[in-house]
């Protein structure tokens, strides 16, 4: 394969990949109002377009017409940048993540993730570290008790949980023996997989993931009954729906992680034993992949809807009580595994 070609399909796998997410993005938060409605017995949006299935672009267009609101108090520089480090942070962490097996189109060997690299699970930790900057320095730079507040929390916050989602993902490692998330995927063939082998790593990962989404239980740092918004209290227009965009962004990127990480990624148990053809077998390795990450946003949803908020103090008790030790735990029976029977 020439330069040339590399180019020209990293290009194009770049432009369906943003495309998608942003789609995805959109009809997340209409899917929430619908499923949030069905649990609550109402009927959600449901006048623009065909059963509301266009209130996400009229929304989109309402914010890019409302007034752009910059307090006479704030870091007007630090202010603007900060919506647009969350956004980057949230669509660069999907550049690794793999959602089938090599295709072969036209000839070429097509891998289907944007960036094959060897150290793609330090890669999404990396970013993901990063993205607490956006949230803080909204915080900061507002002038605002209510968003620095906010942006304090979400600094905690992250700090206690990331322990605890790095020590589970140590027990996938020492399984996988490799940092590559495709290897981390191959490794999981059949029923392999690392949330039936590690179920106390599966399960900390989950609740980290929901604490490093900010998503409730865990949204401390909106909390909107004690800080009004908390750090985008005081962003308005595409600014605050560069945020949005950002949290539902990250939510499609933590169900990825988890899929790839715990639930096998692309694979559907023993279908090379089946004797379908190899265009059918992709096919259903790539939906497969899809269904699964669909199930957990909807569990994303679903528990948002379900589980009131934690106070703080419960949040880093939880934090460093309960996950951080359980996590350890994992990393000990999974070495006792690899120990025991070889794996």
């Amino acid at each position: 394969m020439n330069i040339m070609n590399i180019i020209l399909i990293s290009v194009v796998k770049i432009l369906i990949v943003v495309t998608i997410l942003l789609l995805t993005v959109s009809y997340l938060v209409y899917f929430e109002r619908k499923i949030s409605a069905w649990i609550q017995n109402r009927r959600g949006p449901n006048r623009v377009g065909w059963y509301g299935l266009l209130q996400p672009f009229a929304d989109v267009f309402k914010l890019l017409l409302k007034e752009d609101i910059v307090p006479v108090a704030s870091t007007k520089f630090i202010h603007t940048l900060a919506p647009f480090i969350a956004l980057f942070v949230a669509f660069s962490t999907y550049a690794v993540i793999p959602l089938g097996p090599d295709v072969t189109l036209f000839g070429e060997k097509i891998q289907l993730v944007l960036a094959d690299v060897n150290i793609g699970v330090l890669f999404v930790l990396a970013l993901t570290s990063l993205s607490v900057y956006g949230i803080t320095f909204a915080g900061w730079s507002s002038g605002s008790k209510y968003s620095l507040i906010g942006g304090i929390r979400s600094s905690a916050q992250m700090i206690s949980y990331e322990v605890s989602m790095g020590f589970s993902i140590a027990g996938v490692l020492l399984l996988s023996e490799s940092l590559r998330p495709i290897a981390i995927v191959e490794s999981q063939y059949g029923w392999m997989w690392n949330a039936i082998v590690q179920p106390i790593g599966f399960i900390t990962f989950v609740v980290s993931a929901f604490a490093e989404t900010n998503r409730l239980p865990f949204d401390l740092p909106e909390a909107e009954p004690e800080l009004v918004g908390g750090y985008h209290t005081e962003y308005s227009s595409m600014k605050f729906a560069a945020f949005f965009l950002a949290e539902y962004a990250n939510m499609i990127i933590a169900s990825a992680m988890i899929v790839t990480l715990y639930l096998g990624g692309w694979q559907f148990p023993y279908i090379d034993k089946f004797g379908l053809s190899s265009t059918l077998v992709v096919l259903i390795q790539i939906a497969s992949f899809l269904i699964k990450m669909a199930a957990l946003l909807f569990f994303f949803i679903w528990i948002r809807w379900s589980i009131p908020r934690f106070r703080y103090d419960q949040l880093m008790n939880i934090g460093w009580k309960v996950m951080f030790p359980l996590s350890l735990l994992n990393i000990i029976w999974v070495a006792a595994l690899i120990m025991i029977f070889k794996l």
